[in-house]
């Protein structure tokens, strides 16, 4: 069996993260997200409907790697009905010594951002030929 290597939020319900009132009083919402594993590294897919590159916040920090999206919410539209109501998300991953920490690149299309987390060096299978005298 693989090893796990980013333990990954299991409930399938929208969490709501209140952060410190004293700080930010904002609620955020755990974004829907999708990992899978390849023989190079990970792949994270996180959707995050709304949520633009400026608003986008990624960092890595002690081996958690944190996700911060902000929708910028100053529309002026009147709505008649608005069965989505915009959101900020959060989520952190705690990262294990396999991921090469230095390498990790994300990328945002359509709404949904798409993290690589290489696999170090050291720790990608590789093929030993084996020599006959």
């Amino acid at each position: 069996m693989a090893e796990k290597t980013i333990p990954a939020n299991q409930n399938n319900e929208n969490q709501v993260v209140k952060r410190e009132i004293t700080r930010h009083p904002e609620a955020y919402v755990t974004p829907l997200t999708d990992i899978y594993e390849e023989e190079n590294g990970l792949y994270v897919l996180c959707d995050m409907p709304g949520v633009h590159k400026d608003g986008l916040k990624i960092k890595v920090e002690n081996g958690i790697l944190t996700l911060e999206g902000h929708i910028d919410a100053n529309n002026e539209t009147s709505y008649l009905l608005r069965e989505f109501e915009p959101a900020n998300y959060f989520r952190q991953f705690e990262l294990s010594d396999s991921v090469d920490q230095e390498k990790i690149n994300a990328e945002m299309k359509n709404g949904v951002l798409s993290i690589f987390l290489p696999r170090a060096e050291a720790l990608k299978p590789r093929t030993i030929e084996v020599k006959i005298n």
